[in-house]
């Protein structure tokens, strides 16, 4: 996951969490994420389609959490935006006739999944709100 996308996705919920009532539009959440409102845009329709957040159109429009910042795992939120193999693969084709290139795929398959069921536990253990005790805030505890 070498894009951002999870961080840009966190980085949002993260802002809503603090406003578990209020509905926080796109240019807000882009001003503290430094990027394109548009970008905003484009994951938030990702995380209402995974039923992480909801939105309302509008002048007193924006989005909320879809769900209590405690019910919301890290990773749901990974799930959301993976596109990729977590390690990524390789863009040649190795040398069948080599003792190691006819099984290298096989074998980093294995890894691979190895490694994504180590991180998606460890995600699974940690909520949002857990998530967000990073922070200090003005607002109250999550």
């Amino acid at each position: 996951m070498n894009n951002g996308r999870f961080a840009i996705s966190v980085h949002i919920l993260s802002l809503l969490a603090f406003e578990p009532e209020g509905w926080l539009s796109s240019e807000f959440l882009a001003g503290s994420i430094n990027i394109n409102p548009v970008l905003v845009r484009k994951e938030l329709g990702n995380l209402r389609a995974h039923g992480l957040v909801i939105s309302k159109e509008g002048k007193t429009g924006g989005s909320k959490l879809a769900r209590s910042a405690e019910s919301i795992f890290m990773s749901e939120i990974y799930d959301a935006v993976r596109q990729n193999d977590l390690l990524g693969k390789s863009i040649n084709s190795p040398n069948p006739e080599c003792n190691v290139g006819r099984q290298i795929n096989d074998y980093l398959g294995d890894l691979y999944t190895e490694a994504e069921l180590a991180l998606r536990s460890i995600l699974g253990k940690k909520s949002l709100a857990d998530f967000c005790q990073n922070f200090e805030s003005e607002h109250t505890k999550i």
